[in-house]
């Protein structure tokens, strides 16, 4: 009954999008050395959730250095950090929803 409820979808939605983020982000780092990487991130949630479809890796663009990797650290710290809130993010509407759902619940 419950698992039909648009909250609960949107939020399991998100974390799962926020894990392959962070996924991601690490993939790019332990590439940061390797000659003609490119960096990789993933669509928007907005638009996989909007759109109804799943997520797609794309290149994340940048700038090359000479021997052609496009990671930067930097970059990819910001990243991460974004995934991380998004996750926690999707963690409490999760648990607020619950919440609510469990006081409507007891009355």
């Amino acid at each position: 009954m419950f698992q039909n409820l648009e909250i609960f979808h949107m939020a399991k939605s998100a974390a799962k999008h926020a894990a392959a983020r962070q996924a991601l982000v690490a993939q790019n780092i332990a590439n940061a050395d390797t000659p003609a990487y490119r960096a990789q991130d993933l669509t928007s949630f907005q638009n996989v959730f909007e759109q109804g479809r799943p997520a797609r890796v794309m290149d994340a663009g940048g700038v090359a250095s000479p021997n052609g990797n496009t990671v930067s650290l930097e970059t990819e710290m910001l990243r991460g950090v974004e995934a991380e809130r998004a996750h926690s993010r999707a963690i409490r509407i999760y648990q607020s929803a619950l919440a609510t759902m469990r006081s409507a619940l007891a009355r």
